[in-house]
């Protein structure tokens, strides 16, 4: 059955496409964390095997935890699979979305193999990318490489809060992988910024810039 007629059930047309046009390696990328008040974000390139694409691959918001878990295990096996950052440090000074786009770049700069054509998820391409690349607007929904990409960052950067959290207890970071959620936000009130609490976001600034309660 063609994958493309499911509704919402990501396919590899784009990938063939790409290959039908002369590109041997398509690599799907996409990033996570763009949202979040802590942590860095995350990318992922992903150059999947047309022949042993996973039964399942699909967008990982889509996916639980544990079907992410256990698809990432399966793209590992047999795709090539490479993830870059970019640190809470860079965000603050570039701004959310030119930190997003380094990390997609630095995510492809690392694949072992590289890439003649990228499908790059959202409206934008990174710059300085060594290969041809094209803009998939909800590609993680349109495109396998591009769905296996967003399990690998999210999979990698769940993880990465997960470790966070053993070090910064009280904020919620193995559950909210530091998005603003309720019991974040109140924990930033109680326990404070840390160093990886990103301080040009509005709650953490906000924070930040809070007079000392007078003393009496």
């Amino acid at each position: 059955m063609n994958r493309g007629m499911i509704q919402n059930i990501p396919d590899f047309t784009h990938e063939a496409a790409a290959m039908s046009g002369g590109a041997k390696y398509v690599c799907g990328v996409d990033e996570v964390g763009r949202g979040p008040l802590a942590g860095p974000v995350m990318a992922a390139a992903v150059i999947l095997d047309a022949k042993t694409i996973p039964e399942g691959l699909n967008d990982s918001k889509k996916l639980t935890r544990e079907q992410r878990k256990e698809m990432d295990e399966l793209i590992r096996k047999d795709a090539a699979v490479s993830v870059g950052e970019a640190s809470v440090a860079e965000i603050d000074e570039l701004n959310i979305l030119q930190a997003s786009l380094l990390a997609m770049r630095r995510a492809v700069e690392g694949l072992s193999t590289p890439p003649d054509h990228a499908l790059v998820d959202g409206k934008f391409i990174p710059p300085g990318l060594a290969c041809k690349a094209e803009a998939l607007v909800k590609g993680d929904a349109r495109s396998l490489s591009v769905a296996a990409a967003s399990i690998a960052a999210k999979v990698r950067r769940d993880e990465f809060m997960a470790e966070l959290a053993r070090i910064h207890p009280g904020y919620g970071w193995e559950r909210n992988a530091g998005y603003p959620t309720r019991a974040h936000l109140d924990a930033l009130r109680s326990l404070g910024v840390t160093q990886h609490h990103r301080r040009t976001f509005a709650p953490v600034h906000n924070i930040l810039c809070e007079e000392p309660p007078a003393t009496p």
